[in-house]
């Protein structure tokens, strides 16, 4: 049994992780970007984000000033059981958000849509998110935090088989060109792209590939994942650098995740993982350890299922005969 108080300290524990320190495949990616940006002021910026992390790491403060909108990913094994239930694992989520933004501090940024009210707390309605997923044969709970900004950073367009992958360039292009005249990137990103679904299930493969895969992680999908470098490689190319400079460091990554569509459509969103990329993740057992990582491993096998049946029925007969 994982208990609930456990569930809280660790997602306390998370959320300063988040806030303060780079993940590991991000700092590599922009330490591997600052050794190739010819521009002098890209190479600048670049150096200058790098001391700023590793100012933040040593005094254990923010890394930025605006701390995001803390949302939580919980993969959850089949086995795994919690004090509680999920309704406690959700309140132990609220009140360790309510606790770091204190202690930590974080920003409080939430607020009512409509009357401005909020709880200086980063907690309200429907704040903050969480989604789960769902792990076979595992008595285990992954949490995963990241501070995403809220401002910016998103584009949705509903493309058509006919647009094909000329279509999915451009819009891509569309999306960063803009981003970058209206500062609303703050490159250099990892940026994700959804494709298919529905318009929802889009928008959210596309926030998760942007957020919960790591720098240098390919597509299982050979031909997604040259897709994957194809677009990197374009949005390092259209002159923008970091943080609007000129420049070619725009891309740290490009992550695409795929579902399954309507025949007629092939919806299509973009997002930017901007350059305080606070993901942390813990993964808690039933005998009270937790381990700590940078790597979500979100997009598992069970995840990405194509057939009804899990494990794939080719696999089952292969396993017993």
């Amino acid at each position: 049994m994982i208990g609930k108080d456990a569930v809280e300290e660790t997602a306390y524990e998370l959320t300063a992780r988040a806030s303060i320190e780079i993940p590991d495949d991000y700092l590599a990616g922009v330490e591997k970007m600052a050794e190739t940006e010819e521009g002098d002021l890209g190479r600048f910026v670049l150096s200058s984000m790098l001391e700023n992390w590793q100012a933040a790491k040593e005094d254990r403060r923010a890394m930025c000033g605006d701390t995001g909108l803390p949302r939580y990913y919980v993969k959850i094994g089949n086995e795994a059981a919690v004090e509680g239930g999920f309704v406690a694992l959700e309140t132990a989520i609220r009140r360790a958000t309510a606790r770091a933004t204190h202690e930590i501090p974080l920003r409080p940024n939430r607020v009512h849509p409509l009357w401005r009210t909020h709880h200086d707390n980063n907690v309200g309605i429907n704040a903050p998110e969480i989604e789960y997923s769902f792990e076979p044969d595992a008595e285990w709970i992954d949490i995963t935090t990241v501070h995403k900004g809220g401002l910016f950073g998103t584009d949705y367009r509903m493309l058509f088989p006919g647009d094909g992958i000329d279509g999915i360039k451009r819009f891509f292009l569309d999306v960063l060109v803009s981003f970058g005249k209206r500062g609303l990137a703050c490159q250099p990103a990892i940026v994700g792209v959804g494709l298919g679904g529905s318009k929802d299930i889009s928008m959210t493969l596309g926030k998760q590939a942007a957020c919960l895969r790591p720098v240098g992680e390919r597509n299982p999908d050979p031909a997604i994942a040259e897709l994957e470098e194809e677009l990197k490689a374009l949005g390092n190319s259209i002159g923008m650098g970091p943080m609007g400079f000129v420049g070619s460091s725009m891309v740290v990554d490009c992550h695409i995740e795929v579902g399954y569509t309507h025949t007629g459509g092939m919806p299509m969103s973009v997002h930017c993982f901007c350059l305080s990329s606070r993901r942390a993740t813990a993964r808690m057992f039933m005998d009270g350890r937790v381990e700590h990582r940078t790597d979500p491993k979100w997009f598992t096998p069970y995840m990405r299922r194509e057939g009804v049946e899990w494990p794939p029925a080719a696999e089952s007969l292969k396993a017993s005969g």
